[in-house]
């Protein structure tokens, strides 16, 4: 499982023009689930962005975690985390979850976050989104539950 991490001051997921998701400050955790995933990654992730110390203490380090600041988490899912560009101009999706079997991970996932925190917003699986965001920072963090990177 893959999570790009950003740290935002406010984020909107809309759909079909309509906003169906919105946080402020906090954290958009945009998901990427292989086909290879399994309970132990998502807890792994979930863990790690809820926990993650990326925001600012009284002295200005980046000592505290979204739930430290009281913040709120919106989760995206995006199959195109897993795209691997590598050999050729168009990336290959081989390595991502069939829609289904990522639809049944990425809703567990939710429920993991969920158990770990309660500010949790969601975006719309398999939906056509536009995700707006003001990157604070900007920070931004890549996980892989795999360490890959």
């Amino acid at each position: 499982m893959r999570a790009v991490v950003q740290r935002v001051k406010n984020a909107s997921v809309y759909v079909d023009g309509e906003a169906i998701s919105q946080i402020g400050t906090g954290l958009v955790v945009l998901i990427g689930i292989s086909s290879e995933d399994s309970d132990r990654d998502m807890e792994y992730i979930a863990e790690k962005c809820v926990n993650l110390r990326i925001f600012e203490d009284a002295g200005d380090v980046m000592n505290l975690s979204v739930k430290d600041i009281g913040g709120e988490i919106l989760l995206v899912s995006q199959f195109t985390l897993y795209g691997d560009a590598r050999k050729g101009r168009r990336p290959s999706y081989i390595k991502a979850a069939t829609p289904d079997a990522a639809r049944d991970l990425f809703e567990k996932c939710v429920y993991l976050f969920r158990k770990k925190y309660e500010k949790i917003q969601i975006g719309k699986f398999q939906a056509e989104m536009q995700v707006s965001l003001v990157n604070d920072g900007p920070v931004t963090i890549l996980l892989d539950s795999k360490k890959e990177f």
